[in-house]
């Protein structure tokens, strides 16, 4: 019988609330840093729709930038080996004012 508490064995207990579960769709992240944060802010752009809202904020120190990029990347390397290359379709046009500015 084990009676180690998983905290010990270096495993974290993350809970999952039911509205975050749901998701937000995205098909838009707009990236802003500064010498401490990397801003990345979720948008879904419609098309044909001149305004957009951004729809989740998230507020990154730039290791963890880092390191989600790095995870990204692995996964999606993990994904193409399983499914084939992933493509890219047309990328929409986009002002280069287009979304927040300034620094975090």
């Amino acid at each position: 019988m084990n009676n180690q508490n998983p905290q010990q064995e270096g495993q974290i207990n993350i809970e999952l609330d039911e509205a975050i579960a749901d998701g937000i769709y995205s098909n838009l992240a707009i990236i802003n840093h500064s010498t401490t944060e990397f801003v990345v802010d979720f948008v879904n752009l419609m098309p044909g729709v001149p305004k957009a809202k951004v729809k989740s904020r998230i507020i990154l120190t730039p290791q963890h930038a880092k390191r989600l990029v790095q995870a990204l990347a692995e996964n999606i390397h993990r994904f193409e080996a399983m499914h084939g290359e992933i493509t890219e379709g047309e990328q929409p046009q986009i002002p280069l004012n287009f979304g927040p500015t300034g620094q975090a």
